[in-house]
């Protein structure tokens, strides 16, 4: 009877494959498309992760149903565009901030965006359809091919490793659990391996249980990556850093005011009277997001002065401002910053940004002759960067390595190797992007930061979302988006480095290694 039932089953999915390989025209390009955004659905804020399954499926087929390896490209980018085009619509919210100057800019930015990180899924998309392979075969094939696309997208070009497909499990902390072996990467591979796998339930031919093997190996692998993350948080403990307690700032202020000239004064005083709030005696160190201090502070005795009033007496305060050198006959040099201060308001420490956003933080040269004007950091021009990931180790307080705004989405680049941090600390201003999913996908792939390092997380945003996350990447105090107020919190202590802080993208190489030897076993076989 189960015999039965999976043959009719296995028969059913092989007319829908059959429907989908036979589309013609703008109706293929159409359904590419459609799967692309269904793919988006499944990663943060809405985790429907099961649409991952017939979006990748989906793929598979239209793959296989093209002509020839153009075709194959048209259809990698056409899905592409609707998995880019809504899975980053949101950065174009930050033209909106001076609407009457950029929003006419909105749509075509969106395009871009869409339309540009598109070629990467186009160029799996026919790199798979030259290697000719089929059902098993090219799931393997394909599984590594996604993630060989997706981990050069992480860093061509600066990089960017935004909404990486293993982030669909975000909404499960046992799922996520496995990014500590293989990273985010290689959780994206598995992901992406069995969501296609049953694209081989249409297998014409094949016997019931060739056809279903696949499909039934693919339940069994989740099942054990679930059952890994269970074990792993049973054995969770709840110690904390003994004498510290951190205030997160959320100040919540508005982008188009931040740097408004007539505002700026009123903004740094909210942030300070926030800072002493109820409460303010039981905290040792307190924490403001990026470019809180909206002032060239080093410069500033009076308002470095202000800040020491909002600094607990045996502790100091971290906070993001600009970073100015001034030199004669020169234009100043600008860092985006961290810096802390002593109950004297000193400065103690200062960290520069690394990883600049582009056309935010600076203008990449193909593009400064004609995009100049669409410079969203007015006045400033560009940013200089930092030299790296640094650890800083001030006394009474655990060494972290500071993270400036996206740098946190980066895996295996959020720390300096050479001096293993106990915290991963991150500043950052999402208001740029308003109530988005953007905040949201930030967030998330700074909890799998987390996981992969074995290392907590702090983070304090303007608007949110403001958190403390465990190294097992638990979330276990957060203030929400949107929200002005402040977050006390201790602090969880670190855990062992596991393997993927160890070894970094090797465990992502001997994956895709694995992956393209199957494949081509199974594709001789076949």
């Amino acid at each position: 009877m189960i015999v039965a039932v999976l043959a009719r089953a296995a028969a059913g999915v092989n007319g829908i494959a059959q429907g989908v390989r036979a589309l013609t025209g703008w109706r293929r390009y159409a359904v590419a498309a459609l799967l692309g955004v269904a793919a988006t659905s499944a990663l943060p804020p809405t985790h429907l992760v099961p649409l991952v399954i017939v979006s990748f499926t989906g793929l598979i087929w239209l793959i296989e149903g093209s002509k020839g390896i153009r075709g194959a490209f048209a259809i990698g980018w056409a899905f592409g565009l609707g998995h880019f085009g809504t899975g980053f619509y949101w950065i174009a919210n930050s033209l909106l901030v001076d609407a009457a100057r950029f929003g006419w800019v909105y749509p075509f930015c969106v395009l871009f965006f869409g339309s540009a990180f598109a070629i990467y899924i186009a160029v799996a998309a026919a790199a798979l359809k030259a290697t000719r392979a089929r059902g098993l075969s090219a799931v393997f094939a394909f599984a590594a091919l996604w993630t060989a696309v997706e981990w050069l997208r992480g860093h061509l070009f600066t990089g960017f490793p935004w909404n990486l497909i293993g982030t669909v499990w975000a909404g499960s902390e046992t799922m996520m659990q496995f990014a500590s072996i293989v990273g985010a990467y290689g959780l994206g591979t598995l992901t992406v391996l069995a969501a296609a796998m049953p694209a081989t339930l249409a297998g014409g031919a094949q016997p019931v249980a060739e056809r279903w093997g696949g499909t039934l190996a693919v339940v069994a692998m989740i099942a054990a990556i679930w059952v890994f993350g269970w074990v792993r948080l049973g054995g969770v403990g709840d110690a904390v850093v003994p004498g510290v307690v951190v205030r997160l700032v959320q100040p919540d202020i508005a982008q188009d005011l931040k740097w408004n000239p007539a505002q700026r004064e009123r903004n740094f005083e909210q942030t300070l009277a926030i800072s002493r709030g109820p409460g303010f005696e039981r905290v040792t160190h307190v924490i403001w997001p990026e470019t809180a201090i909206p002032f060239a502070i080093s410069d500033d005795p009076a308002r470095r002065a202000a800040i020491a009033a909002a600094v607990p007496p045996r502790g100091f305060l971290i906070a993001g401002a600009p970073r100015v050198e001034r030199a004669p006959g020169r234009p100043p040099r600008v860092w985006n910053s961290l810096f802390t201060f002593d109950p004297s308001g000193a400065i103690t420490a200062t960290f520069d940004k690394f990883h600049l956003v582009p056309f935010g933080e600076f203008m990449p040269r193909p593009f400064r002759w004609a995009l100049d004007w669409l410079r969203l950091t007015e006045g400033m021009g560009d940013f200089d960067s930092g030299p790296g990931p640094r650890t800083l180790a001030p006394g009474g307080f655990p060494s972290f390595s500071p993270l400036i705004c996206y740098e946190v989405i980066f895996p295996n680049e959020v720390i300096d190797p050479a001096r293993r941090p106990d915290l991963l600390l991150n500043i950052t201003n999402d208001a740029w992007f308003g109530i988005s999913p953007g905040p949201f996908q930030h967030f998330a792939a700074s909890r799998f930061r987390a996981i992969e390092e074995g290392l907590p997380l702090v983070r304090a945003a303007n608007n949110g979302i403001s958190a403390v996350v465990d190294s097992y990447g638990r979330v276990l105090a957060q203030l929400g988006l949107g929200r002005e107020g402040t977050l006390d919190s201790t602090l969880p202590r670190p855990i062992a480095a596991p393997l993927y802080a160890q070894i970094g993208d090797l465990a992502l190489a001997t994956l895709l290694l694995a992956m393209t030897l199957l494949a081509v076993l199974l594709r001789r076989r076949g």
